[in-house]
């Protein structure tokens, strides 16, 4: 008696061409905003611009073997990663979503299903914000995947909001706990490892759920956006923390652009109002290193850190969302990061420098 093979079969990317890959990836992709008129299938997508709003753009690019690793990142979830991190731009902006387009380059090692399951998260993600998937190009790659993704959003001109625009005496908020990133990619990085040491390891996951979703899966934050337009607030700064916080208050504090004004601006961080979860306490301690620096100078957790008027604070307060982290001050008082005893450590970009060291 024959034994039925079960081996699944995998399609060549070379089978199909590159428009006929295309026309595969994008085929059940249905236009949802009013505002895109033609995506897929011509020489350019149409956007028509929403009147009383100016456009926002962005783009982001994703290096295999830089920015993720496929062999512990599934390609579902990176995909859904790769557009989420593009819509953080357009929240920390104060706007909303609206259309994207992926670019793609790509080995042979690739099969057609591969890349279905990399557009099947892509897909998922648009779905869960809004986002019009409206074009996009593919290209051979002898370097491993690259990813780059283009994105659209809109805002009323006079609600945009930028990271240098900020006032002493502001309060500074965070949307949510910080360093459970890094504590995934520790936790992935270790399993990794393991099994370089062992093929027949099979690393235990089990209780890291947390934290390998926020380094897998990180979720943009346009449910902020919506709670600042409920609240009728527009904050005076914002940025999404994609480098750690420290490096983003940073941003906040000395500018690349010039401010309005003055220039530079100083920052205190309070270490005893840090946000951050049990599950990272954890994971910090499992591996002999500062929840802390996890926190400042972790990346990836893709939070909205911005500052508000302390009479637009009142106003946010009790949402459970937002986090009181700091406040803005005079410049001659600089960058600097509150200890739980109240001395103050001055906060480079790369983490207070009471870490010793450690990321």
């Amino acid at each position: 008696m024959e034994t039925e093979d079960t081996t699944p079969s995998y399609t060549r990317i070379d089978k199909l061409g590159e428009f006929g890959l295309i026309k595969k990836l994008t085929e059940n992709i249905v236009l949802k905003q009013p505002s895109s008129i033609k995506g897929v299938g011509d020489d350019a997508a149409v956007i028509e611009p929403e009147k009383d709003h100016v456009m926002l753009f962005s783009t982001d690019m994703l290096a295999e073997g830089v920015h993720f690793d496929l062999t512990y990142t599934p390609l579902r979830h990176l995909g859904y990663k790769a557009v989420a991190v593009n819509v953080s731009d357009i929240c920390a902006m104060n706007g909303t979503p609206t259309q994207i387009t992926v670019s793609m380059g790509v080995s042979n090692q690739f099969s057609v299903e591969a890349l279905e399951e990399l557009y099947r998260g892509m897909q998922y993600a648009c779905d869960e914000y809004g986002v019009d998937l409206v074009g996009g190009d593919t290209t051979s790659s002898n370097s491993g995947m690259i990813i780059n993704i283009a994105i659209l959003g809109k805002a009323k001109k006079d609600h945009v909001t930028y990271r240098n625009t900020a006032n002493i005496g502001d309060i500074i908020c965070v949307s949510g706990d910080l360093g459970a990133a890094y504590s995934g990619l520790l936790v992935l990085n270790r399993g990794k490892e393991q099994f370089a040491n062992d093929p027949e390891a099979k690393p235990d996951l089990t209780g890291y759920d947390y934290v390998l979703k926020r380094q897998l899966m990180p979720s943009a934050r346009v449910d902020i956006v919506e709670i600042f337009k409920t609240h009728n607030v527009i904050p005076t700064a914002m940025i999404d923390i994609s480098d750690g916080l420290s490096s983003e208050v940073n941003h906040l504090c000395n500018p690349i652009s010039p401010r309005m004004g003055s220039g530079a601006i100083g920052a205190i961080i309070d270490e005893e109002r840090l946000p951050i979860n049990e599950n990272t306490k954890k994971v910090a301690e499992e591996f002999k290193k500062s929840a802390i620096s996890f926190a400042l100078s972790g990346g990836e957790d893709y939070e909205l850190l911005f500052t508000v008027s302390p009479k637009d604070f009142e106003k946010l307060k009790l949402s459970d969302k937002l986090k009181r982290i700091g406040e803005i001050v005079t410049p001659a008082q600089g960058v600097s990061f509150r200890d739980k005893t109240g001395i103050l450590h001055p906060l480079s970009a790369k983490g207070w420098d009471g870490l010793k060291g450690e990321k």
